[in-house]
């Protein structure tokens, strides 16, 4: 059954009137929401589809999304807040107008420029969360240079990998991050990632927030504070793109162990964010909106910074985590800044419900409007909890990196359908999502487990392609599914018969911890790396709080060293330590455990999701392909140590 034949709990309602729409005439539907941007140069076609699976929005248009989110406001919204920072790690708060936001990306466009950023370079950024990033994202977009933000938590192999790709002229970092009242060295794992990687940018450009001693001392070092003040005054006018031109490239975990870059156009990007903001998060011009994400992360590109200000909305962005100094610092925000619409993750809020409920009681909410959730599967005890709590809807939705935009939600600026717990909702307009037979291809009937795929083409918004690599976008996306060319999710989902889709998981070694994906291949080829290890399986596992959590299964190679608990403790923190190193904090394993064997298929595949279906206390199931079914019983030992 596709979601089209039965969108939504009434087939007459507005909202599959809409969907129907949105799948049956394209051309129309998105010609109407481009209208949401400004266009230097209207575009002559629609859609181009002449080489499927890729999709081509708006051709010949040029548009700019630096314009589009900053300078187009100035006329109308000059003095309106735009940016509002708070850190609680280092007590700095800052506010800026339209105005200051365009003349500090100005500003940084203008220092980019001076050291040889053009339109097309790319530009690597590792920042923390502070303003400076904001105003790098949006002076690449002002010069139609690329941006690609790595997540500041990264290590170095990892960051040296994405530069590799990339291959940056420029590279913007600052001295360090903070978490949790801990300062996080950045320039010692950049100067390590350019140690390590082929290909070096011409310069990097340092934002020096006086928080850590060491600093890079390399040639290729340029400081931001003195450009700034040279280049004070400076305007620079926005290139304007042909629609299509690449925008960013963000990366995202494969089960290869390669990381892939997903490319994000120009046009359609901004069509789709700004449709978004009104028909999905309801915010109009002057609402302020908080983003509970990092811009290392697709919710932070698109809902930190683009979106909020394509909308003519104040965005909030917090540097800090939900319970320092105190469970309530959140709920404070949204009194102190008059929040609208506020948008986090399940496992945010399942960490919240442990604190006092008084920390939310006495917080003025009567500002928030919505609150929305992401990043992984809502629980339906955390859901019934925080929608009761606030007294506020709770709007859950669904999407990917690749999507850029939800694919799943109830749809509020259309129609305020019943929301049901467990599911993040219906099909989005533009998406003709299906749920089909991994085995068949075949649609799946409502309450039947299936894929969830969507049918070329994919809406504007949505990856082009992975960067450098057609043929991988190509054999990654569209050819999992037998017998019809469709885009796989590799997400396991459910349908009922009123159209709303619960998500099951992930049919592929991607894990989602804390809204994070990782690849588990990556965290095995980190682990092998440890002289002590023989083999290793890594799956992902339920866990209350984080969605999932990584855990290791390990083969040692001399397994008599590590016999006592003292050496086997040893042992699991030197094993953890070296992912630390090799991806960073985010991917470390919640347990590593030892076992003498490892579950495989007789071809030697290794059985992960009867690993995972074990550490979760579930039954295995019927595995008649397993070369040794002792291995199960060796998990299972390790898992009652």
């Amino acid at each position: 059954m596709t979601s089209s034949s039965n969108p939504g709990h009434n087939p007459q309602s507005r909202y599959a009137d809409f969907h129907r729409r949105s799948i049956g005439d394209p051309e129309g539907f998105w010609r109407d929401e481009a209208r949401r941007i400004h266009w230097e140069t209207p575009f002559d076609t629609v859609l181009d589809r002449s080489r499927p699976p890729f999709a081509r929005w708006f051709t010949g248009g040029r548009t700019n999304l630096c314009h589009n989110a900053v300078d187009r406001h100035l006329a109308e919204r000059p003095q309106q807040n735009a940016l509002v920072y708070v850190s609680t790690e280092t007590g700095i708060e800052r506010r800026y107008t339209y105005a200051d936001l365009h003349a500090e990306v100005n500003r940084m466009a203008a220092v980019m420029r001076s050291l040889g950023v053009k339109r097309g370079d790319r530009v690597l950024i590792y920042l923390p969360m502070i303003p400076e990033a904001v105003f790098a994202v949006l002076a690449c977009a002002r010069l139609g240079a690329i941006h690609s933000v790595v997540f500041g938590g990264f290590a170095a192999p990892n960051l040296a990998a994405r530069i590799d790709d990339a291959k940056p002229v420029l590279v913007v970092t600052a001295d360090a991050g903070a978490r949790a009242g801990k300062v996080i060295d950045y320039t010692p794992l950049v100067d390590e990632a350019l140690a390590r990687s082929k290909h070096q940018p011409a310069r990097v450009l340092l934002i020096d927030r006086n928080l850590a001693p060491e600093r890079l001392s390399a040639p290729y070092l340029v400081a931001y504070e003195p450009l700034r003040e040279q280049f004070f005054d400076a305007h620079v006018p926005c290139e304007w793109l042909e629609s299509n031109e690449p925008s960013y490239v963000l990366y995202t975990s494969g089960t290869t162990g390669r990381p892939k870059g997903v490319q994000r156009d120009v046009g359609g990007y901004a069509v789709a964010l700004a449709a978004s903001m009104a028909y999905i998060y309801e915010g109009r011009a002057g609402d302020t909106m908080f983003t509970a994400s990092d811009i290392g992360w697709v919710v932070g590109h698109s809902y930190i910074i683009y979106a909020p200000l394509i909308a003519g909305l104040t965005t909030v962005m917090y540097e800090g985590t939900p319970v320092r100094p105190d469970g309530g610092i959140w709920w404070r925000l949204v009194e102190q800044h008059r929040i609208n619409l506020m948008f986090t993750a399940p496992t945010a809020i399942r960490v919240l419900k442990k604190q006092d409920p008084a920390l939310m009681r006495a917080a003025d909410l009567s500002s928030l409007r919505t609150l929305f959730l992401a990043g992984e599967p809502l629980d339906e005890p955390t859901a019934e909890w925080v929608g009761s709590a606030l007294g506020k809807p709770v709007v859950d939705n669904y999407w990917q990196t690749e999507t850029g935009w939800p694919m799943l939600a109830i749809q509020r600026g259309i129609e305020a359908l019943p929301p049901k717990l467990g599911s993040p909702g219906v099909p989005v307009y533009g998406y003709d999502l299906t749920l089909r037979n991994e085995l068949t291809g075949e649609p799946c009937a409502p309450g039947e487990k299936g894929v969830i795929t969507l049918a070329y083409p994919l809406p504007p918004g949505c990856m082009q392609t992975v960067w450098g690599d057609d043929e991988r976008f190509v054999k990654t996306y569209w050819s999992s599914v037998p017998g019809v060319q469709v885009y796989s999710t590799f997400d396991w989902g459910v349908q009922d018969e009123d159209g709303y889709v619960t998500i099951l998981g992930r049919t592929d070694d991607v894990i989602n911890v804390a809204g994070h994906r990782l690849g588990t291949r990556e965290i095995e080829e980190a682990l092998s790396g440890h002289a002590a290890v023989a083999e290793v399986a890594v799956v992902g596992v339920t866990d209350a709080i984080k969605g999932q959590v990584a855990r290791a299964f390990v083969v040692l190679r001399e397994a008599d060293r590590y016999a006592d608990p003292a050496s086997r403790a040893k042992l699991e923190q030197e094993l953890t330590a070296t992912v630390d190193r090799q991806l960073g904090a985010i991917a470390r394993p919640a347990r590593v455990h030892v076992v003498s064997l490892l579950p495989k298929t007789r071809s030697g595949k290794l059985l992960r999701r009867a690993i995972a279906a074990l550490a979760e206390g579930r039954d295995p199931g019927d595995l008649p392909t397993i070369e040794d079914p002792s291995a199960l019983q060796q998990v299972r030992a390790a898992l009652e140590e």
